[in-house]
């Protein structure tokens, strides 16, 4: 039975309002801070400005796992969580290093991140049957200061992301730079149409999409869980931060998983991105990826 076609008592709808799992709250038309799932975006921004480069290291200069650029930034340290070598940019991806991406927003510069961001699609309305959420990054007109910068390389600082939108994103990697635009119910025929052409060159996506099969494939990669060896899988997980500050200790966490199938246009394509809300104790991303494992099981089942 269905009560919103039958009818429901006053006490139903309550109890539905009142749900501090909020199920009325259609959740896929908000924005929400993307932590290292965004660090992909970043990486595009970055080698298409030219301001990274694949090889180039950024070195060892966060003993103890935090780093701050010098001393005008008090006691604030960004933190990662993995300590390895070399510091280039697929092993950032591999090990998700909060380190790496925020240098390489701070080298991108103010302006060339805004205006990358910009011709992504943020603070842009989706082209999609439904009206979600705009991407932001700022709650002003732009970035205010080097930390927020720092920051947003990561997908934190004032960085919100429309799920849908994220998961426009990642078609430019198994298309050669073009970003397809969304639609709502699946058309086996339906020919894909362009939203974003050349939103990074075919080279910049087939770097990037390297990085992210070994997020999957490596046994040190933050989506390794999801691994199978019949279809090759290419991801990146993000774990949000959501608290007021650096020294809360009460915010909850945002779990993301951005996964798609990477065997070419022959094989069933499917693109997923994932997000379950406090995943705090409860295993971070790593919660999120176990999910999407079961889902890409059921539409692709593994080969025995």
């Amino acid at each position: 039975d269905n009560d919103f076609i039958l009818g429901m008592s006053e006490e139903k709808w309550a109890s539905l309002n009142e749900d501090e799992r909020k199920p009325m709250f259609n959740r896929f038309r908000q924005r929400f801070a993307p932590g290292s799932s965004f660090k992909p975006i970043t990486g595009v921004i970055g080698l298409s400005t030219g301001a990274l480069t694949p090889d180039e290291s950024f070195g060892t200069d966060h003993a103890g796992l935090s780093w701050q650029k010098d001393a005008s930034w008090g006691k604030y340290q960004v933190t990662t969580l993995h300590d390895y070598s070399p510091v280039n940019l697929e092993n950032a991806y591999i090990y998700s290093d909060n380190i790496y991406f925020a240098k390489a927003a701070l080298k991108i510069g103010y302006d060339d991140f805004m205006a990358g961001l910009d011709r992504l699609g943020f603070n842009q309305d989706l082209p999609f049957e439904i009206s979600v959420a705009q991407s932001q990054y700022s709650n002003t007109e732009r970035i205010e200061t080097e930390i927020q910068l720092a920051d947003s390389g990561y997908g934190q600082g004032q960085v919100l992301m429309n799920p849908i939108h994220l998961a426009a994103l990642y078609t430019m990697f198994p298309n050669g730079g073009d970003v397809i635009k969304p639609y709502l119910t699946y058309q086996k025929e339906r020919e894909p149409e362009v939203w974003l052409k050349g939103a990074c060159t075919q080279k910049t996506a087939e770097t990037i999409e390297t990085a992210l099969k070994k997020v999957v494939s490596s046994e040190h990669g933050t989506g390794h869980a999801a691994m199978r060896n019949d279809i090759t899988l290419a991801g990146k997980t993000g774990t949000a931060e959501i608290k007021a500050s650096k020294g809360d200790t009460s915010g909850t966490e945002l779990g993301w998983f951005a996964v798609y199938t990477a065997d070419g246009p022959d094989h069933t394509p499917i693109l997923m991105v994932s997000m379950v809300e406090d995943v705090k104790n409860a295993g971070g991303s790593g919660l999120v990826v176990r999910k999407a494992k079961a889902v890409l099981d059921s539409y692709i089942p593994p080969v025995q």
